[in-house]
């Protein structure tokens, strides 16, 4: 699932993980409200996810999705790769963090690896 206010870079995330047999995105939200709702119906196994949105910013919707039965896995997309937000997502207990800027190049170790199985995914969707 992809969640960010950038219309672009989501079309961008889509792009690339569409050329990738082991994914398959399954919804996009544009704010951290919508975001929450959507991953509660959806259960998705990853939630690719920005910090800085309108209202309920990626932090906070990272906390209430790692409190559910069955939460996904969360990667952070952030423009802002500085060590306080790497070390706060971190922290939450986020699967990893990721520039935009390297997106491509670091998010598909972490796919491969979900695919694979050393990630958990419990039979849920990515």
């Amino acid at each position: 699932m992809l969640v960010d206010d950038n219309l672009t870079f989501v079309g961008s995330v889509r792009k690339f993980l569409s050329q990738m047999p082991e994914a398959e995105v399954v919804g996009e939200a544009y704010d951290g409200e919508e975001a929450l709702h959507q991953a509660r119906q959806l259960q998705p196994d990853l939630v690719l996810l920005d910090i800085n949105m309108p209202g309920i910013n990626g932090l906070d919707v990272a906390r209430q999705m790692l409190t559910w039965t069955n939460p996904p896995n969360i990667v952070f997309l952030s423009m802002h790769n500085s060590p306080i937000y790497r070390a706060a997502a971190l922290e939450l207990g986020a699967t990893g963090f990721v520039g935009k800027a390297d997106f491509v190049d670091d998010l598909l170790p972490i796919i491969e690896r979900m695919a694979a199985g050393k990630l958990s995914a419990e039979g849920r969707r990515v």
